[in-house]
């Protein structure tokens, strides 16, 4: 005999009761397997789905004020080689002694000793904004008392 009609003469063999009782089992596993590989996991997106959306806006916002920062640093009109590096050592003055510059050709060369973090973060933003330059190396130190120590090296062009 095969199985299958093993397993419909035991069938025939079991009682109206036993019947239904196995067929309560059958439909509570096969109910529970419905819940678990359909729909929790549909239960679980729908719920995380408003936080990630308002991550993503939060992204977006992000995203479209770099796009809007980039385009008008892209409208700004060119600058020679000479006029920033006139404005970089316009902008080293307020640093103090904290800061020395050298240019040799398109390379300018910042040394900072003792530079606070605040000063130098506005340096930066304020050579990135009017030199229209940023750094392209940096070899920077934190010392104990939190000031930075090393060198910038800047492209003028």
């Amino acid at each position: 005999m095969t199985t299958l009609s093993l397993l419909v003469q035991r069938w025939q063999a079991v009682t109206g009761r036993e019947r239904q009782l196995v067929l309560a089992a059958l439909t509570l596993v096969l109910a529970a397997l419905l819940w678990w590989l359909g729909v929790a996991p549909a239960l679980a997106t729908l719920r995380s789905a408003e936080s990630q959306r308002l991550l993503l806006d939060a992204q977006l916002q992000q995203m479209r004020s770099l796009q809007a920062e980039a385009k008008a640093l892209q409208a700004q009109p060119r600058i020679t080689a000479d006029e920033a590096r006139r404005l970089l050592e316009a902008s080293v003055k307020p640093l103090g002694a904290t800061a020395q510059l050298s240019v040799a050709g398109e390379r300018a060369t910042v040394s900072l000793k003792g530079a606070s973090a605040d000063a130098l973060a506005q340096w930066l933003v304020l050579v990135r904004l009017n030199a229209r330059t940023v750094p392209s190396e940096a070899r920077l130190l934190r010392s104990a008392n939190g000031s930075w120590d090393g060198t910038l090296t800047l492209n003028l062009k």
